[in-house]
């Protein structure tokens, strides 16, 4: 990130291994529409109906959830979106130390349990700025409650590495010396949950303070992951909204 290290950082969405995408096929067929009403494990259970427990909705697939995301070239505000040519953003190459902060870190199923039945992932820039802000945004399906789990591990992650703690990458790593909790968007009051962090990270050479923004909401069995850097030291303040505001929108609106 930064003079530096978001030089490093900046390779996650640009210069990564083809990724492989797990578990879609067997969830071709019979799947509902983006996020259930309930993740939770009682929900997942299936509701009784005469008597006998009614299938649980399966989670989103990945055809689903590609059309409940960003597309190649759509805008939101000033920005727009893109789909990464190789790998996207913080995949197994990005672990945390301690364990314990691995949801702020990275959710990507070869390194956070419980793994996604399907991902998206999208990068959401200004093309003209090469050094300006990149939005990580991915959309992530679980099953049997998995989404809840997830976000009940990024609190945990939260407040237990609130005082700082390491990332470990294929060739580098970055000390985050604080998590702290920012501010959730405004359509989070729509959705089931939201957790929000601002991360105060040094660079590669342990001189200059960045800032990192994430911000993860969950609706029903999906989560929408939103993590913003910048190629300087600039503070940005948060994600920006209109591009959270705007996958939002997109989401619900294939939901509904």
């Amino acid at each position: 990130m930064g003079t530096g290290m978001h030089g490093v950082r900046n390779l996650r969405g640009r210069l990564r291994r083809p990724v492989v995408v797990g578990m879609v096929a067997a969830m071709a067929l019979g799947m509902s529409a983006c996020g259930s009403d309930d993740d939770s494990p009682a929900g997942s259970a299936g509701a009784e109906k005469d008597g006998k427990a009614s299938a649980a909705p399966a989670a989103p697939d990945e055809a689903r959830l590609k059309a409940a995301s960003f597309t190649d070239g759509e805008k939101a505000g000033t920005y727009t979106a893109s789909e990464y040519v190789l790998d996207g953003p913080l995949g197994d190459a990005y672990t945390a130390v301690p364990d314990g902060c691995q949801p702020l870190v990275s959710l990507s199923g070869e390194v956070s349990d419980p793994d996604p039945a399907a991902e998206v992932q999208r990068k959401v820039d200004v093309p003209d700025e090469m050094l300006g802000v990149t939005v990580d945004v991915t959309l992530r399906s679980y099953a049997s409650g998995g989404a809840a789990t997830v976000m009940k591990a990024l609190d945990k992650a939260g407040r237990d590495c609130a005082g700082g703690f390491t990332e470990q990458r294929a060739v580098a790593a970055a000390k985050y010396l604080k998590a702290e909790p920012a501010k959730a968007p405004a359509f989070a009051a729509e959705a089931d949950e939201a957790k929000a962090y601002r991360f105060t990270i040094l660079d590669v050479k342990g001189q200059q303070k960045l800032y990192e923004y994430l911000t993860v909401v969950r609706s029903g069995s999906t989560t929408l992951s939103f993590r913003a850097e910048i190629t300087s030291t600039e503070d940005i303040g948060g994600v920006p909204p209109e591009v959270m505001a705007a996958q939002w929108a997109k989401f619900r609106a294939a939901k509904g």
